[in-house]
C-alpha cells in the first residue's frame, strides 16, 4: 500500500474508539485489575488522556471500577458486546449443561446472570418443558435488588461498593416494595446470610425463585444461578429445589477450579 493510500485510509479511522479498544486490550488473564497509571501505561497515553477513555467505558458498563483499591477491571458489557464469541468460552460451556440437568431435576427453568453495575444481566437460560417458568430472556438486564441472582450478586460486594451503585441512584423498587439505600444495605446483609436467595412472587408475579452464587478459582462470586417456576400460591420453595440449586452452583464452580 502507498503512502497516500495510508493516508486515505486514516482519514476514516475514529482515535477515540481505538483508544477505547486499546484499554480493553490492554487487561489479561495476567492483568485483569489494573489502576488508571497502569491503564495509561499500557496504551502509552498520558494519565489525563487516559482518564476520559476509561470513565466513558465504566460509564458504559465496559469496565467496573473498584473505588476502595482505585482500580478498573472489564465489565459485563464487554460479554454483552462479544457474546456470541464469549458463547463457547469456559463459563458458559461449563454452565449451560449443568443448567439443563438443574431443569430436569427440578422442572423449574435455569439461568445464569452477571451483575452489570445494578442489574444482572441473563446470559444463559434453560427454560422448563412444563412451560411454567420465568420468561425473561438471554439478555435482559433487570434490577439487581428485585432478582434472586441479583441480590446473590450484591450480596457478594462489600457495603462501600453497594453505597457507590445506589447512593445517587433514585430508590430502587422491588415487589411494589420501594428500597432506599439503608434497606438495599439490609437486604444485602440478609443475604449474606443465606446459602440460596429465595423470592416468592418479588418480581414476576405469582413466579417463585431461588439462587445460589458461581465463584472462581480464587473464591469470587463471578455469576449466579437460579431456577424459577410459577409457585401456584406456594408460600415457599420446596427445600429440594433450594438443594438441586446449591448444588448446580457448587458443581460448576467446582468445574471453573472453586475449591
Amino acid at each position: 500500500m502507498s503512502k497516500t493510500e495510508a493516508t486515505e485510509e486514516d482519514r476514516y479511522l475514529v482515535p477515540g474508539l481505538m483508544r477505547g479498544m486499546q484499554v480493553l486490550g490492554a487487561f489479561t488473564p495476567e492483568r485483569r485489575e489494573m489502576s488508571l497509571s497502569d491503564v495509561a501505561r499500557a496504551i502509552g497515553q498520558s494519565r489525563s488522556a487516559t482518564f476520559r477513555t476509561v470513565y466513558t467505558l465504566a460509564h458504559m458498563g465496559y469496565l467496573l471500577h473498584d473505588e476502595r483499591n482505585k482500580t478498573y477491571s472489564l465489565g459485563p458489557a464487554v460479554m454483552r458486546l462479544g457474546y456470541g464469541y464469549m458463547a463457547n468460552r469456559e463459563l458458559v460451556e461449563i454452565a449451560m449443561p449443568e443448567l439443563e440437568r438443574l431443569r430436569d431435576e427440578t422442572d423449574w427453568s435455569a439461568h445464569l446472570g452477571l451483575r452489570d453495575g445494578a442489574r444482572v444481566l441473563y446470559m444463559l437460560r434453560a427454560p422448563s418443558r412444563l412451560g411454567m417458568g420465568s420468561i425473561v430472556h438471554v439478555g435482559s438486564r433487570l434490577p439487581a435488588v428485585g432478582t434472586t441472582m441479583g441480590r446473590v450478586l450484591l450480596a457478594a460486594l462489600d457495603d462501600a461498593t453497594i453505597v457507590a451503585l445506589y447512593r445517587d441512584a433514585p430508590p430502587a423498587v422491588a415487589g411494589g416494595a420501594v428500597l432506599a439505600l439503608p434497606d438495599i444495605l439490609a437486604q444485602c446483609h440478609r443475604d449474606r446470610e443465606s446459602h440460596t436467595v429465595v423470592q416468592i412472587g418479588s418480581f414476576e408475579a405469582g413466579v417463585a425463585s431461588a439462587a445460589a452464587p458461581i465463584t472462581d478459582m480464587s473464591g469470587n462470586v463471578i455469576a449466579a444461578i437460579n431456577a424459577t417456576l410459577a409457585s401456584g400460591g406456594a408460600s415457599d420453595v420446596p427445600d429440594s429445589v433450594r438443594d438441586a440449586v446449591r448444588e448446580s452452583a457448587r458443581r460448576i464452580s467446582y468445574l471453573l477450579g472453586s475449591a
